[in-house]
């Protein structure tokens, strides 16, 4: 059974820096990365990694979080600075195992990100 477990949210001040880290267990992927969602939205990207390293981030995250897999211990962190009151918003760890057919897509149960102005 996959499960992916979150830490590292909390509050701070704009201007700020905080790490989310995800570990997963369960199986492997292709895929880690993170979502976000506030109230009455769409979760909606902000960064992934493939297994091979490559990375996407939203535009609006850009130059100021970056992402970061170990392989080896199943883990996906990312690296947030220079924080606005817009980051505000609950974080998703999410893990995708592409070659499933179904029931390759995994989430986290969130973790609250609040950032004060």
């Amino acid at each position: 059974q996959v499960q992916l477990v979150e830490s590292g949210g909390g509050f701070v001040q704009a201007g700020g820096s905080l790490k989310l880290s995800c570990k997963g267990s369960g199986g492997m992927f292709s895929d880690m990365g993170w979502y976000r969602q506030t109230p009455g939205q769409q979760r909606e990207l902000v960064a992934t990694a493939t297994s091979g390293g490559s990375a996407t981030y939203a535009e609006f995250v850009k130059n100021r979080f970056t992402i970061s897999r170990n392989l080896g211990k199943n883990t996906v962190d990312l690296e947030m600075r220079d924080l606005k009151p817009e980051d505000t918003a609950v974080y998703f760890c999410h893990a995708l195992q592409r070659w499933m057919s179904s029931g390759g897509e995994h989430w986290g149960q969130g973790t609250q990100v609040t950032i004060s102005s």
